[in-house]
């Protein structure tokens, strides 16, 4: 369960990021995050990432204060998550078994077991003949399926992507949110942002940012609002 109560968020020498921001998502929940460009949209994924901390408020992930974590316990807390940015952040001097593995290898998975989880991996996104590519060989989507076939790797509990059809035409960018889908369905929680509101499936929970504002919060079981 991920809930944010009340938290902003300022960068220094910056305009205030997120203002007064208050949601929960549930655990197995398919969330979208949307915004114009500069909402505000990177920044509250990388609060639920822990990659950033809240200026105020609270962030609690699964009831841990992330505002209270020792810096040294952040990376364990870290391993729950599935990261894929737009731009990929594949690494180009390796071929594409290499980039699925680093997350394994960094929580010390190695031989048979990563090895697994590896092609595994890559079969889910159809990517299994291409284990020995290079990723500078392939297309914009099968570089976008290889990110997501690192994020997934490790057996995260929550797959956040940023923007992750931005650069991608309409047919690869729904096959890109179809694989998303397969993973909800199975019981990961999936966060996607996306100023593309062509993407969003009816009757899923939306969070709509204007200018660090939550201006919408949709599809909620609970609660269906509109922020003040």
């Amino acid at each position: 369960m991920i809930k944010f109560d009340q938290v902003n968020k300022r960068y220094p020498g910056s305009n205030q990021a997120l203002q007064n921001i208050s949601f929960e998502i549930e655990a197995g929940e398919l969330v979208y995050v949307t915004g114009h460009s500069g909402a505000g949209k990177s920044t509250l994924l990388k609060l639920i990432a822990a990659l950033e901390r809240p200026t105020s408020g609270t962030v609690l992930i699964n009831n841990q204060n992330i505002s209270h974590l020792r810096s040294a316990v952040v990376p364990y807390l870290r391993r729950k998550f599935g990261l894929v940015f737009q731009d990929h952040k594949l690494l180009y001097d390796r071929n594409c078994f290499d980039n699925v593995a680093l997350p394994l290898h960094i929580n010390g998975i190695t031989g048979n077991e990563a090895g697994k989880r590896v092609r595994a991996a890559l079969d889910k996104v159809g990517l299994l003949d291409k284990e020995k590519a290079m990723p500078i060989t392939l297309s914009g989507g099968e570089q976008q399926r290889l990110a997501i076939a690192r994020a997934v790797v490790s057996r995260p509990a929550i797959l956040i992507a940023d923007e992750p059809t931005g650069n991608l035409d309409a047919t690869y960018a729904a096959e890109i949110m179809q694989l998303f889908h397969a993973f909800q369905q199975v019981g990961v929680t999936v966060i996607i942002a996306t100023h593309d509101v062509r993407e969003i499936k009816p009757h899923t929970k939306v969070l709509k940012l204007d200018h660090g504002h939550l201006t919408t919060l949709r599809g909620d079981s609970k609660t269906e609002e509109t922020a003040a």
